[in-house]
């Protein structure tokens, strides 16, 4: 009897074992998250990531009014104005170039609000910032549009795209009320900026110049190296099979078909992938838009780098570094500079600095005056051989270079920056007693 109670009390409890592990067999729920953070491989994320506007943007307007003329290079008053621009429908774009006698006359002409980018923009890109009206636009490229304010018809506000490169025009409107609003609240109030004066180095081309000295500040910063490690992630195919090797002064990073080095002399960080079909078959979109797609691919916008160039034959798209204030930034060095370049499927060449300007030295800023645009054209024109029709551009903007005094900091230094006959040279305050320094 007491063998028989003893079975009993088993049995009774290994009833209930297979209960309790039934019901935990029931109600078990593994832990994916656990499970698919472990193996996830995070997104490789340099510094940030910008949207199309902050990159693809004008860096001067100018503003015709009767015989004078006013200008500003100010981000906040330039952002007012693309802000407004971005809230109207524009239709009916159309090919106006064999309507117009001379392309330079109708850009500069009274009445007009000149919207100035420093390199030519596909329409098809920068659709992305306006609101255009119909699926079919032309393609074409632009690096002006002009909004006719004084001479438009009572129908209908006139807007033209304008490439000064390709002299190509095209016509668009919008309705009378956002011209209206824009005469009111932009076009009128222009005139508490700057004054420019016009200088024609050519009959097909007009620079517009400050007419009196310019206050600038002078900056320093002590440079945050990037992280080489996060390019590599980000630039070879097969990060994991990629060797590091010290070279003197930096590093280099290989691949059975990749490069990437990396100075601390220089600051210059540079990719090269030889292997990559170099007969590049995409548009001019494309082209520009993969490249910004790139950077921001690993959020590699250190500090404001806008688009400035293209060059569909040679597969090529640069950014350069801009002040907040503005201003373009220079150096001889490229530090300043971001290089693309792609062949038919992949990046073929990638070239940047290393470093950013996050720490800037507040104590160290001081304001100096820059010469007015009368006094440097009169020293242009003095120089011996100088031809004026070759003169392409002339603007205020920022030498970086190397603090001679502290070599560890970066030292913004304003000066003139001219480009001639496709190059461009430097004119500080010392240079206009004596020869201008070149840039690559």
């Amino acid at each position: 009897m007491k063998y028989e109670n003893i079975k009993s009390v088993i049995l009774t409890i290994l009833v209930f074992i297979s209960i309790f592990l039934t019901w935990n067999l029931w109600t078990y729920q593994p832990n994916f998250d656990t499970m698919e953070n472990d193996s996830y491989v995070a997104e490789v994320s340099v510094s940030e990531k910008q949207e199309l506007q902050k990159i693809v943007r004008p860096d001067r307007i100018l503003f015709h009014i009767k015989n004078d003329h006013y200008g500003t290079n100010n981000p906040d008053e330039i952002d007012n104005v693309i802000k407004e621009i971005s809230k109207w429908s524009i239709f009916d774009i159309k090919n106006y170039t064999d309507n117009v006698e001379n392309i330079n006359d109708l850009i500069h002409s009274p009445g007009n609000a000149e919207i100035v980018f420093p390199g030519e923009v596909p329409i098809a890109l920068y659709r992305g910032v306006l609101n255009i009206e119909g699926k079919k636009v032309p393609s074409f490229n632009f690096n002006r549009m002009i909004i006719n304010v004084e001479n438009s018809s009572n129908e209908n506000g006139i807007v033209y795209f304008v490439s000064s490169e390709n002299q190509q025009v095209y016509i668009s409107h919008i309705s009378p009320a956002n011209l209206t609003a824009f005469n009111r609240d932009i076009f009128k109030n222009a005139p508490r900026l700057p004054r420019y004066f016009a200088y024609k180095p050519s009959d097909n081309k007009t620079i517009f110049l400050p007419e009196g000295e310019t206050d600038m500040k002078t900056y320093k910063y002590l440079p945050v190296t990037l992280n080489s490690e996060k390019f590599k992630e980000a630039l070879f195919r097969d990060p994991s099979n990629v060797q590091k090797n010290p070279i003197r002064a930096g590093e280099e990073y290989t691949s059975d078909s990749s490069k990437m080095t990396v100075s601390d002399d220089t600051n210059i960080l540079s990719y090269v992938n030889p292997t990559a079909e170099d007969d590049f078959v995409d548009n001019s979109y494309d082209l520009v838009k993969r490249s910004i797609d790139l950077i921001n691919e690993h959020s590699g916008w250190t500090d404001s780098y806008h688009y400035v160039s293209k060059n569909e034959y040679s597969a090529t798209v640069v950014f350069r570094l801009y002040t907040g204030d503005g201003y373009p930034v220079f150096s001889e060095r490229g530090i300043s500079e971001i290089t693309e370049v792609w062949g038919r499927n992949e990046l073929t060449k990638y070239i940047r600095p290393n470093i950013a300007l996050e720490l800037p030295l507040t104590t160290e800023m001081k304001t100096v005056k820059r010469a007015s645009g009368h006094d440097v054209l009169n020293f242009l024109e003095n120089k011996r051989n100088f031809k004026s029709e070759l003169l392409e551009e002339l603007v205020l903007g920022y030498r970086m270079d190397r603090d001679s005094e502290e070599n560890q900091l970066i030292l913004l230094e304003p000066a003139w920056f001219y480009r001639y006959d496709k190059q461009w040279g430097e004119l500080t305050m010392d240079d206009l007693g004596g020869p201008a320094h070149g840039l690559e």
